[in-house]
């Protein structure tokens, strides 16, 4: 079942980009995540007590799966839901927070002590290639200086918590894991709306609720604890590449969803992501 998780991390982890816009235009970015993430945590603390987990950590754990929470749905989740709320278009948030396994292949050989060899900078080149076949760039439209600042926070913030949470390897079950990095996210968002964000607002309808459900169980619980599962058990620098395979994923997600125009660009873009993946993780093979 695991060499399936690559898999459907890329499209629940996808999927997100869809219901991202009919969340935020029912609802501040920030509320709509401590929305989210009190949701989150509640799941897997019942299921931590259903299972019989112990939930009780030393301050070390608590404090790095705090920590990483806050960056993971913190910093990277609000910054990408701020630059949709503000209208920095989606194909351009993914772009920018594709960048990743570009600097988690720099970081990581000196972080992590992780060799990043010349098939992964080659896959790493053609992932990025590939992205940006796909999702291309509207060299005359006005992007919000705001939304582009925000999009430039998520990537770095994603980026150093892969590397954090691959460093930390916490010694902790992985649902208590995840149960803490919620509440570390309910916590941020909450003070951003008090600190910063003074128009807090939620509207409940049908499509706020179908869109925040598929989030809650099908990304936050399904694809998220697939992320901390793939870290754990693989090179950072090696399952962050899967992440070039999003866009192009998206895209072929909204033209089936959404009605948007797939080109012959974008299908060769997603093709040459594909195989860039592909070289990027891939397992070495022995010579003996």
């Amino acid at each position: 079942m695991s060499q399936f998780f690559p898999l459907i991390f890329v499209l629940l982890w996808s999927s997100a980009f869809i219901t991202t816009l009919p969340i935020v235009l029912n609802s501040d970015p920030f509320s709509a995540l401590a929305f989210r993430f009190f949701f989150v945590a509640v799941c897997f603390f019942i299921y931590s007590i259903v299972k019989k987990i112990k939930i009780k950590v030393n301050f070390s754990n608590l404090f790095n799966s705090f920590s990483t929470g806050i960056l993971f749905h913190g910093f990277y989740l609000g910054g990408v839901f701020y630059a949709i709320f503000v209208g920095l278009p989606t194909s351009i948030v993914a772009l920018i927070v594709t960048l990743q396994p570009i600097l988690t292949n720099i970081l990581a050989g000196y972080f992590l002590n992780e060799e990043v060899n010349i098939y992964q900078w080659i896959g790493v080149v053609l992932g990025f290639t590939g992205a940006v076949m796909v999702i291309g760039f509207d060299i005359g439209s006005t992007l919000p200086m705001k939304g582009l600042i925000a999009a430039v926070i998520a990537l770095i913030a994603i980026t150093t918590s892969t590397i954090w949470q691959k460093k930390i390897s916490n010694d902790i079950p992985l649902p208590v894991n995840n149960m803490y990095q919620a509440i570390g996210a309910v916590i941020f968002h909450l003070i951003i709306i008090i600190l910063i964000f003074e128009d807090a607002f939620i509207i409940i309808n049908l499509e706020f609720l179908l869109a925040m459900s598929h989030q809650v169980f099908l990304v936050s619980l399904g694809a998220f604890s697939i992320l901390m599962y793939l870290i754990k058990n693989n090179s950072a620098s090696k399952t962050v590449s899967l992440f070039f395979l999003i866009p192009a994923v998206t895209a072929t997600m909204a033209w089936v969803f959404l009605d948007e125009n797939l080109s012959l660009v974008d299908v060769i873009g997603f093709i040459v992501t594909s195989i860039g993946v592909f070289i990027s993780t891939r397992k070495k093979v022995s010579k003996y």
